[in-house]
């Protein structure tokens, strides 16, 4: 005797019907927020900085956290001098993402340079502060009594030397002229220092850079404070914007400022990416690095910044398509 098959109402047909297109249009909406229908997958490079840079040591977490969230991206670092050589790695397709400053990331798209318009954000991420070390039995208080002194001032290609120039114009000095420039990074600066063959040195990064850090372990150094080049260097025009006045903390070089803020400058990072990157990459890579801010500030205190709140404001970059995403998809 064959058992009748239990009848299913029209009620409950309708409830099935309904609880599988909610479940397809989660799915959908899933989908269309990673910008495909494939995980993101294959070999992937950032361009980072110097090797005693933050930009290097932020780029190695970022991979650890990266290699987690999204297993089938193999990321891949490399060195490079700065923000300007960043960018052009990037453009010219030998890197996918970098990290930028703010005010090089204007003035590569001022100068018109190649591919400058195909430039695109993920996320701001945190401070550049402009730093001035010089011996401690230094007689400079002012980077106004620098004249006839060797000084590095970062590598050309640099976002060191760009804002160097900047700020020597801001204090009255002819970059050429008036100093004698060493277009070294901050790998070979500290040790220049030490060997008496630098009398300064100018450094832009995330607080505190390991490099003067070792520096400050090793020889008797001081921070030259810069706050009074503020106003002159704002008069300096449209670049200028993104630099705002700051202080280094107290704390961001115990050894170095003995409970003393810093009176200096700071200008924004940014994670960029260009408008032909695939868009489920960059959501994925963007929301790596908001979720990963935790776990890797604890090892660079400068990525503690990295803010949901405020990485959206990527001036002068407009948001790439993957990022807009992301921070459409958390948006409470």
């Amino acid at each position: 005797m064959v058992s009748a098959l239990p009848r299913i109402s029209g009620r409950r047909t309708l409830q099935v019907a309904c609880a599988a297109l909610v479940a397809l249009a989660l799915v959908a909406w899933w989908l269309l927020s990673m910008g495909g229908e494939r995980a993101p997958g294959g070999r992937v490079t950032l361009a980072t900085g110097v090797p005693t840079g933050v930009y290097a040591r932020y780029g190695e977490l970022l991979k650890q956290e990266l290699a987690r969230d999204m297993p089938d991206v193999d990321l891949r670092l490399t060195r490079s001098e700065g923000s300007i050589d960043n960018l052009r790695q990037l453009v010219s397709g030998r890197a996918e993402f970098t990290i930028a400053t703010a005010d090089a990331v204007s003035t590569y798209r001022a100068r018109h340079e190649p591919g400058a318009d195909r430039l695109r954000a993920c996320a701001r991420l945190y401070d550049d502060y402009m730093q001035l070390v010089v011996p401690k039995g230094s007689a400079v208080h002012s980077a106004k009594q620098l004249r006839r002194l060797r000084v590095g001032v970062g590598s050309d290609g640099s976002g060191v030397q760009l804002i160097t120039r900047r700020l020597l114009k801001a204090a009255g000095l002819d970059f050429g002229k008036d100093i004698e420039p060493v277009r070294v990074g901050i790998d070979r600066m500290p040790t220049l220092l030490r060997q008496g063959k630098l009398d300064a040195f100018f450094w832009s990064g995330g607080l505190p850079t390991t490099a003067v850090q070792r520096l400050a372990q090793q020889y008797p150094v001081r921070l030259v404070q810069l706050g009074d080049l503020s106003k002159a260097l704002h008069a300096q025009g449209e670049p200028t914007r993104y630099y705002r006045a700051a202080a280094m903390p107290a704390d961001a070089y115990p050894k170095v400022q003995n409970g003393q803020a810093v009176k200096t400058i700071a200008v924004a990072n940014l994670l960029v990416t260009t408008d032909r990157e695939d868009a489920a990459l960059t959501f994925g890579m963007t929301r790596t690095v908001i979720d990963s801010r935790d776990w890797i500030g604890h090892q660079v205190h400068a990525a503690q910044h990295v803010d949901l709140r405020t990485a959206v404001f990527t001036d002068p970059l407009p948001l790439h398509r993957g990022a807009r995403r992301y921070y459409v998809s958390v948006k409470p």
